[in-house]
């Protein structure tokens, strides 16, 4: 009875891992063994990544709402703080897009937070 080997199937896997490991550096994109261990890699930093990527969205729209309340002579916490006293409920998101794009508006904002708080 002739031995199995792998044949298309096994061909197939292989190519495919080397087709994702296209672009990698050295042998990476060149030989099967360290290709598949650097698309495994790859895949856990993408996983990882995408959570991560939430974390440094939120933490930017903070910094820009915090940028654009001291203009406005609040600090951030207070400026949260006034608007969840002031019954404006309000994603980070929306509040830096307003603090860039209209800063008159955050201006109005940022006084119903002070009045709120007053």
């Amino acid at each position: 009875m002739p031995r199995v080997k792998g044949g298309t199937v096994t061909r197939k896997r292989r190519k495919k891992v080397l087709k994702l490991a296209k672009g990698y550096r050295g042998a990476k994109h060149l030989l099967f063994k360290a290709a598949n261990a650097q698309v495994m890699v790859s895949y856990r930093y993408a996983f990882r990544d995408r959570r991560a990527k939430k974390r440094n969205f939120r933490s930017l729209w903070i910094a820009r709402i915090n940028a654009a309340a001291r203009l406005n002579d609040i600090s951030y916490s207070k400026l949260m703080h006034g608007l969840k006293v002031a019954n404006i409920d309000m994603n980070r998101k929306m509040l830096a897009d307003i603090a860039i794009a209209d800063p008159a508006g955050f201006t109005a904002l940022a006084d119903a937070a002070k009045k709120a708080l007053a």
